[in-house]
């Protein structure tokens, strides 16, 4: 008899469990919040807007109208790697 048991509850046990498993697990769940109380809505800025605001924050103090010309700018621009062992043509 033991041996019939054993094999049908091998056989059948995930069929069991996983029901019996979700079940608690849901009434867990819902039993945690009902316990701590409903969550305050918060609000969640993604990745994107709160680095659109740091930028704005940094731009603030700034004068929008002094920047650099692209001459200036090219100047300091690192040569590509690929043309470092290339002789410069005159």
């Amino acid at each position: 008899m033991w041996p019939l048991f054993w094999m049908a509850a091998r056989t059948y046990g995930p069929y069991v469990t996983f029901p019996v498993a979700f079940v608690v697990g849901a009434v867990g769940y819902h039993l945690e919040w009902f316990i701590r109380g409903t969550p305050k809505p918060r609000e969640v800025k993604s990745i994107l807007e709160l680095r659109e605001d740091r930028k704005l924050e940094e731009q603030e103090g700034m004068d929008s109208t002094q920047v650099l010309s692209l001459k200036e700018k090219l100047e300091f621009t690192p040569r590509a790697a690929l043309n470092r062992n290339r002789p410069e043509k005159s």
